[in-house]
């Protein structure tokens, strides 16, 4: 990682990094197949964009809780091509009748985003620090999981229960284990 020069010492560094696009969408009950259908062709165009290296559909679990489209690209230039793009424009402009609205999104530029402190312009640690910090923070999720989690999904197809294994690793990576990780080693990352 680069140091930060003086002149710049109030800007935040920039990411050369992949980038995740993270999209919430709620949709009303009895649109889902129309929705699934928009969603599923919005995905597909967007993979043939260059730099786009995959993406994925995660249905609602029910009642109000949304659906989640999620893309992941080379880097930032790649995510901006594809989010001014005509093609993106065009499957917007062809939603009607899915009866579906954004709620959330965020771009996420890497691992970066859980060693940032809010406001500071300080760049991130190196990333040998933030693998043996997050390597820390998977253990007791991938233990746990194991023991509890694993054997309860068995009935399941490979590809959902990989799914509901991958957003409860996802939410207790966010939430529970990386920021307690994160203020654990503050001084060692900082250092």
């Amino acid at each position: 990682m680069t140091a930060v020069s003086l002149e710049h010492e109030n800007t935040v560094p920039a990411d050369s990094g992949e980038v995740t696009l993270l999209i919430a969408r709620r949709v009303e009950p009895g649109h889902e197949a129309a929705f699934e259908g928009w969603a599923k062709g919005i995905l597909d165009s967007a993979a043939k964009f260059p730099g786009h290296l995959g993406y994925g559909l995660f249905r609602s679990s029910g009642g109000d809780a949304p659906w989640f489209l999620v893309h992941r690209f080379r880097d930032a230039a790649a995510c901006r091509a594809w989010q001014e793009s005509p093609e993106r424009a065009a499957w917007f402009a062809d939603c009607e009748g899915h009866h579906h609205t954004e709620i959330a999104r965020r771009e996420l530029t890497g691992m970066e985003t859980w060693f940032a402190k809010p406001g500071s312009t300080r760049p991130a640690p190196p990333r040998w620090k933030m693998a043996i910090s997050a390597t820390l923070a998977i253990y007791p999720i991938s233990l746990l999981g194991g023991y509890f989690l694993v054997p309860r999904l068995t009935a399941l197809p490979l590809v959902l229960s990989s799914a509901v294994i991958a957003c409860v690793f996802n939410v207790l990576m966010t939430y529970v284990t990386m920021p307690a990780v994160s203020r654990l080693l503050k001084g060692w990352l900082r250092g």
